[in-house]
């Protein structure tokens, strides 16, 4: 789909990334794959940061509770990412680079 400015020219348009990014968050969610393909390199740290941690933390009841969390977070900006359409994603993440939900 081309853009046209007021005059008439061709505006410039950045592909989305909505399907790749939501069937990775839904799928590989907990290591923030997806926060690095739309190019949130520190969010997709903490999420990978937490993933390892909790696993670290395996051992202690604590965290096994907290390994769920980076996937929960992974599969609600999966679905979110998918329900949107391609302006509303391109204009949310990739131009106003929200980084959360």
């Amino acid at each position: 789909m081309e853009v046209v400015n007021e005059n008439g020219n061709p505006v410039p348009t950045q592909e989305s990334k909505r399907i790749l990014a939501g069937i990775l968050a839904i799928i590989l969610g907990g290591f923030g794959v997806h926060k690095f393909v739309l190019g949130y390199t520190k969010e997709g740290l903490v999420l990978l940061g937490a993933t390892l941690l909790s696993m670290l933390l395996m051992c202690l009841i604590i965290g096994a509770f907290l390994i769920y969390i980076p996937w929960i977070i992974g599969l609600v900006e999966g679905i979110i990412y998918l329900t949107k359409s391609d302006e509303e994603f391109i204009q949310t993440y990739q131009v106003n680079q929200r980084g959360w939900f």
